[in-house]
């Protein structure tokens, strides 16, 4: 059990109330503004406007608003900030958030930008009447300026409906500061959100921010460049596709207040999950997919993906280690009721140095007990198969199919089973993937592979 060395804790040391301190430090949706912190609270105004500064180190507000060890509406390295709503929900009071987009952040390729206005595209889950934004700073060296933000309905490439443009606030203010660590909930905007439709979010950086940024690199989704300050502008004048590729900076989540959602399901894993080799632009990631199928189904379920490519339960590298991330990646996601635990496993297996069994299943408990101290329910999924890739071996392949039996078995911890395996392997042969949804490699799904996950999954275990 080496390798859950400084991981271990029982069922009784994580309690109720250890978890629910640890959501209250990393929670940006959970209200508890007042106090140092909020959006401007106490920290002063920065070059770029109100600043997110609350005080930093770990920790935060618990839900009372009263400051914690690491100040609430901004955070130091392992903080993170919260809203400054003085307890209560942003927006219209009785309607929680809900998030209905969402990448799990960590340490992009970035080479920074200087007086440019980035324009990223994100593709909506459930639609509302009011949306916010969260920007993170959570691993960057140095504080970020963000001059403005502004939201509008995407036309197509950068150009967005003019008509639909929103100023973005933080506190009150266009601008905001971002302190090594930090990440902050904007005020609520009115807004018509359309389900499964595109959003642009526009930040203007004056200033130079260092490479390596806080986002989420592997997006397939373009995000576009312009020099100067275009963020309101609907033709995105003299833009380029952004030279670092596809990826995501400082822009973490997209929530909306729909009165009829009953929540959010995250769907937790590696690149399985964020959806590597499905094709890009064009949101065909098995959570995209299961958002459509929610959709038709009339279900106002949040869908948000929080896959990083290579990450795995026990190691950082590809994003912190999976156990070390859960609750504020997974658990502390606005509107959560569900957690689909996926592919990271996996990675765990296709290795040189593979984990054991008993290892794996431990990990799926762990996460089974911090999600159910919190009522949240956890749908496990079974891992899928990799025969033909360099390191698979017969013990490899007896390794995963005792976890899966593990995950199937009704004794699991598992509130339902997404079985990934069943959806994706060859009945011929349970170790391979069936060629149709393969994706050439013989470790991700095509983008028929990624609906047949999506189409496994028994909506029954959503209600």
């Amino acid at each position: 059990m080496d390798r859950l060395q400084g991981l271990e804790d029982s069922t009784s040391a994580w309690s109720r109330r250890a978890v629910i301190a640890l959501l209250a430090a990393v929670c940006l949706s959970c209200g508890g503004g007042g106090g140092a912190g909020g959006a401007g609270a106490s920290g002063g105004t920065g070059s770029g406007g109100t600043s997110a500064s609350g005080g930093g180190g770990a920790g935060g507000a618990g839900a009372s608003g009263g400051a914690g060890s690491g100040g609430t509406s901004a955070s130091g390295p392992g903080g993170a900030s919260q809203s400054s709503s003085g307890g209560m929900p942003i927006g219209t009071a009785s309607i929680a958030w809900i998030g209905t987009w969402a990448v799990a952040p960590w340490i992009t390729n970035a080479p920074g930008f200087n007086n440019e206005t980035v324009r990223q595209i994100v593709h909506t889950s459930i639609g509302g009447s009011a949306v916010r934004v969260q920007l993170s700073n959570l691993y960057g060296s140095e504080a970020v300026v963000i001059g403005n933000v502004y939201v509008a309905l995407r036309d197509s490439g950068p150009i967005t409906v003019a008509s639909s443009t929103r100023t973005v606030t933080f506190g009150g203010q266009q601008g905001v500061t971002l302190p090594a660590g930090a990440s902050i909930a904007s005020d609520p905007v009115p807004f018509d959100v359309p389900s499964l439709a595109d959003i642009a979010v526009s930040l203007y950086l004056p200033g130079g921010t260092p490479p390596h940024s806080t986002g989420h690199d592997g997006s397939l989704q373009d995000v576009y460049v312009a020099p100067g300050n275009f963020s309101a502008d609907p033709s995105f004048t003299g833009f380029t596709p952004n030279p670092a590729g596809q990826a995501y900076y400082f822009l973490t989540n997209v929530d909306v207040q729909n009165a009829k959602a009953t929540g959010a399901v995250v769907a937790f894993g590696a690149s399985i999950t964020e959806g590597s080799a499905s094709s890009s632009n064009a949101n065909r990631r098995w959570p995209n997919d299961l958002a459509v199928r929610l959709f038709d189904a009339g279900m106002a379920i949040g869908v948000l993906n929080e896959g990083i490519s290579g990450n795995n339960f026990f190691t950082d590298g590809a994003g912190e280690a999976g156990l070390n991330r859960f609750i504020r990646d997974a658990l502390a996601q606005p509107g959560v009721k569900w957690i689909i635990v996926s592919d990271d496993a996996v990675n765990n297996l296709n290795t040189e140095a593979p984990a054991s069994a008993q290892d794996l299943i431990a990990a799926f408990k762990k996460l089974i007990d911090r999600a159910h101290v919190v009522d949240v329910k956890v749908i496990c999924s079974t891992l899928t198969p990799f025969r033909g890739t360099p390191f698979w071996t017969p013990a490899i392949e007896a390794t995963r199919e005792a976890v899966n039996a593990f995950v199937l078995s009704p004794s699991s911890g598992c509130d339902a089973v997404l079985d990934q395996a069943r959806a994706v392997s060859n009945p011929a042969d349970p170790a391979s993937f069936l060629p149709a949804f393969n994706s050439g490699d013989n470790l991700h799904p095509n983008d028929a592979g990624m609906q047949a996950i999506a189409d496994a999954l028994d909506l029954d275990s959503l209600k």
